[in-house]
Formats: structure tokens, C-alpha cells, sequence
């Protein structure tokens, strides 16, 4: 068996409503309630994503032994909002985390596709059974930011309803051969990718891409990735097979026009079926996914501990699950989760994080907008405004781990209760 022992998600200390967000920038408010979004996380100006990432991973670390601990052989970080070109940041997690130095740490970018692609790379390693026991940690974490990119007519940076949806946060995955909470499926996967301009970053700290393009081939790659997995597993039905499925949810509306895409081209299903089976079996991996926003790498994570936080697992379930990354490429997989998960991951108390975090006002959340270019990749010196906004600090009630200062290039953090 191999799968994931035990996952949690951080989505930081604050959050803004997406809907007045929206109303503020002045957006088609009739346009604006297709996304199916609700707030989203943003990072203050001492969160980065190694905050995001450690702060997720620590309870999952605190609840080992430290014979359990030290079988951790190998860490993974899942980015595209890494911070330094060759030094990786599961490098600064390992230390942070107190973990055992006989350990492979690197780091996975491939756009929102890099959590899986590394949950799949620990998977591996756990099943080739080199170092049986081993366990591997899996962190998908992102920043997201909205700065223009000027020129050019193809690639616009103007993404006014992209802003509502892109969140930040990180999702940390201990897998093992001990898979409490998600049994993954062996060699049950489909991948589909191939060369395309959908979304880009042309500088590391701006994002750029063509929004429709994008759709068209979320929506390619899902279909192909799900009949590639088809092609291997014998029998395998997208209407009858999975009691749940999670998808990468850059915003609700996508995920509602994959589903009725497959279900319609899949199982021929009209549209009155269509509806009531998105709401039973996808509408529980967005549950989280409306609260936090697009976490890129992550968000397909997200949505996986969503459907396990919300579903109904009384009997055993099945969950397909769906990750894309522009440029591209995708993935289908699946495994089973059981009441035991369920309850543990319901235990870390997710959902009462994000009920805990500090709401921003608009002219805080602008502010804010402003203050993130002091913290420009390559920033070599700075010690960030922890007045800003500074009761967020303390909003969530624990030890929660953010930014004290960059010197010379080194980032050093403390934990503040």
C-alpha cells in the first residue's frame, strides 16, 4: 500500500471577500458570480511561501515519533513562487521542521501540475521500496501576485476576474506505505501534456496568459488525461467509478464547465443530471477551494482535502482526481479514502483556520498591493512591517511562523504565539 499518512492546509492569517473585492475594482458583478468564488487568502507582508509551507507542515511533523520522524527520507517542495534560482526551499523547510539530514531535498515546478507531479515522485519512491519505512514529505505551496507585465498584445497581465480567484497558501503531504487518509490507486494514472502559451511567468514576479486559451486546454488535458487513465485501468467509468472527484480548481465556474463537458462527452448524461451529479460528488472539493483561492501547485491538493474533509465516507470511497498545470501538462489518478481519514484530517481543524483569519478592508487589501514589491525576488536586504496589519499575527490562536528579516539574501523567520 502507498498513499497519504496524513495531509494539512495552511491558508495563512488573512483573507479578503471576493465578492467586495469584485464590487471595489468595479466588475460585471453578473460575470463575477460564475467564478463560484467566496473570499480568498492573501499573504501579508512577513508570509512568503516558506511560512505557508512549514506552517502547514508542523503538525504533521509534531504528531510523529522521533523514530517516525527520522524515516522521513526525502523532502519536496511544489512551487512556482520559489524565491532563488538553484537554492531550493525545502532546504529552509527541512531546518525549520527539525528534520533528519540523511534526506533528499529538491524542489518541482510545473506551474499548478507541481504537487502532484511531487506527490507522484514520493509516491514512487515509497512503492520501489529502496528504504522500506521511508517516508516522504510533499509541500505544495504559492504566493500569487498581480503586477502588470507591459507590451505585447498575446499574453495580458490585465487578468481583472483572475485577481478574485488567485489565493495563497500551501497543502504538506507525508506520504508512506501507511496511507491513512488517501490510498492511492498503483499505476491507475492518465497524463496528457504538450507545448502551449496558456499562462506564463515571463518575470518571477509577475504572471501573464491568454485566459481562453487557458480554458480550451484545461479542458483538453482533462479529457485526454482521464481517457489515457481509462486505457489502463479495465472498466473504469468517469460517471460510475468515483464516488467523489477533486479537480484543480483555479475557480469554481472552470470546474463546473470541465464537469459537464465530461459528463456530457462521457457518460452522455442530460443536463438536469449533470447539475445534481456536480453537486454531489464535486461540489465538496471546492468547499475549501471557494475559501482559499487559487493556491497554483496546491489547489489541486486542496480540492483533494476538501472532498475527504466534506464527503461521506462511511463505506470506503473512491475519489478521481484531476491536476493541470499550464504550458502543460495533467494528470488523472485516484485511491480510496476512508472514515479513519476523515477524522484525522478533520482533527487539525482546517475549516477553523479559515474562519479564524483576519478579513482585510479594500484600502488594507490595496495597501498591501503595494508594500509586496519590497519583498521583489532577488531582494538581498529588508526586515518586513510587522505593524501591518499586525493583529493578523495572532488571529489564528497557535504558533504560527512568519518572515523576521532577509540578510543578505538569507531569509530567517521566527515563530510567534
Amino acid at each position: 500500500m502507498v498513499g497519504i499518512e496524513a495531509m494539512n492546509v495552511f491558508a495563512g492569517t488573512s483573507c479578503i471577500d471576493v465578492s467586495k473585492l469584485a464590487q471595489h475594482r468595479g466588475l460585471d458583478m453578473s460575470r463575477f458570480e460564475n467564478l463560484l468564488m467566496k473570499e480568498k487568502s492573501v499573504a501579508l507582508p512577513y508570509e512568503d511561501p516558506i511560512t505557508f509551507a512549514v506552517n502547514a507542515a508542523k503538525p504533521l511533523i509534531d504528531a510523529l515519533s522521533p523514530e517516525e520522524k527520522d524515516r522521513i527520507e526525502m523532502v519536496i517542495t511544489c512551487t512556482e513562487s520559489a524565491f532563488d534560482f538553484g537554492k531550493s526551499m525545502s532546504t529552509y523547510c527541512h531546518d525549520l521542521l527539525g528534520l533528519n539530514r540523511n534526506c533528499r531535498l529538491f524542489e518541482m515546478k510545473n506551474a499548478c501540475y507541481s504537487g502532484v507531479a511531487g506527490l507522484q515522485m514520493a509516491v514512487n519512491f515509497v512503492l520501489s521500496q529502496v528504504s522500506p519505512g521511508a517516508k516522504a514529505l510533499v509541500i505544495a505551496t504559492d504566493v500569487s501576485r498581480f503586477m502588470v507585465e507591459e507590451g505585447g498584445e498575446a499574453l495580458s497581465a490585465d487578468w481583472s476576474f483572475a485577481e478574485p480567484s488567485g489565493g495563497s497558501g500551501a497543502v504538506a503531504m507525508l506520504v508512506s506505505d501507511r496511507p491513512h487518509v488517501f490510498q492511492i490507486d498503483p499505476g491507475a494514472n492518465g497524463y496528457y501534456g504538450y507545448e502551449v502559451m496558456d499562462t506564463c511567468r515571463p518575470s518571477a514576479d509577475t504572471d501573464a496568459g491568454d485566459t481562453d486559451l487557458s480554458l480550451l486546454s484545461y479542458l483538453n488535458c482533462c479529457e485526454n488525461a482521464y481517457l489515457e487513465y481509462q486505457k489502463r485501468v479495465d472498466g473504469a467509468h468517469f460517471g460510475k467509478t468515483f464516488g467523489y472527484i477533486a479537480y484543480h480548481t483555479p475557480f469554481g465556474g472552470m470546474v463546473k464547465g470541465a464537469h459537464r463537458n465530461m459528463m456530457r462527452k462521457l457518460a452522455k448524461a442530460k443536463p438536469a443530471e449533470i447539475e445534481a451529479d456536480f453537486q454531489r460528488r464535486v461540489t465538496p472539493g471546492l468547499t475549501h477551494c471557494q475559501r482559499v483561492g487559487n493556491i497554483m501547485g496546491a489547489t489541486a491538493a486542496l480540492s483533494l482535502a476538501s472532498t475527504i474533509y466534506h464527503g461521506d465516507f462511511e463505506t470506503p470511497g473512491r475519489i478521481g482526481v484531476f491536476s493541470y498545470g499550464s504550458g502543460c501538462c495533467s494528470e488523472f489518478f485516484s485511491g480510496i479514502a476512508r472514515k479513519e481519514g476523515q477524522e484525522r484530517l478533520r482533527s487539525l481543524g482546517i475549516a477553523e483556520r479559515l474562519d479564524r483569519r483576519r478579513e482585510l478592508s479594500m484600502s488594507e487589501y490595496d495597501e498591501l498591493l503595494e508594500r509586496s514589491r519590497a519583498l521583489k525576488f532577488g531582494t538581498r536586504n529588508m526586515e518586513p512591517d510587522v505593524e501591518f496589519v499586525a493583529d493578523a499575527r495572532r488571529t489564528l490562536g497557535q504558533p504560527t511562523l512568519f518572515l523576521k528579516q532577509i540578510k543578505e539574501f538569507h531569509r530567517e523567520y521566527e515563530w510567534v504565539s
